[in-house]
């Protein structure tokens, strides 16, 4: 297995992934499949995305995106981690989160935020065991199939020198 920094020739592999997570209505609020022309958009020269490969098939992908467009938020970035259905509970996204961690980091990114369904307890226990904090709860932050859903709220501050 590989896990290396994605690139835009990715992005059909990467939205095979994600609409996955958009089917199983575990992950994300998203309805609406993505295509390959949706996730190059990801690709913006300042996020960094890292997928793993295992026989030169993408089967994993941790993204950053941005937080809020304030330049005071610039230092902090949206994350997501995607496993294909086949390979979860393999410790792959630990691996392409741990690896992402470290690109966000190089690039200058002091936090990474997040949002987590309190049912996906594989996701809850991925980012605690790799040392983010739950700040909270927002109740009521969006409806999925007309259901009010709540999301889990985690931060990990990635820069150790914050002055």
């Amino acid at each position: 297995m590989i896990v290396r920094r994605a690139h835009p020739d990715d992005a059909a592999a990467i939205a095979a992934v994600y609409n996955q997570g958009i089917e199983d209505r575990l992950a994300t609020f998203e309805t609406r499949l993505r295509s390959d022309k949706d996730v190059a958009h990801w690709f913006d020269g300042r996020h960094p995305i890292v997928v793993a490969e295992q026989e030169r098939e993408v089967i994993a992908f941790a993204a950053t995106s941005e937080y809020r467009p304030r330049e005071c938020y610039a230092g902090i970035a949206e994350v997501s981690v995607y496993v294909d259905r086949r390979f979860r509970h393999h410790g792959i996204g630990r691996l392409v989160l741990t690896e992402l961690l470290q690109e966000a980091e190089a690039l200058g990114f002091w936090k990474l935020v997040s949002r987590i369904f309190p049912e996906n307890q594989p996701s809850l226990a991925l980012i605690r065991s790799l040392r983010f904090r739950e700040v909270g709860i927002y109740e009521k932050h969006g409806r999925l199939d007309g259901i009010w859903r709540e999301v889990v709220i985690v931060e990990r501050l990635i820069t150790k020198n914050l002055r």
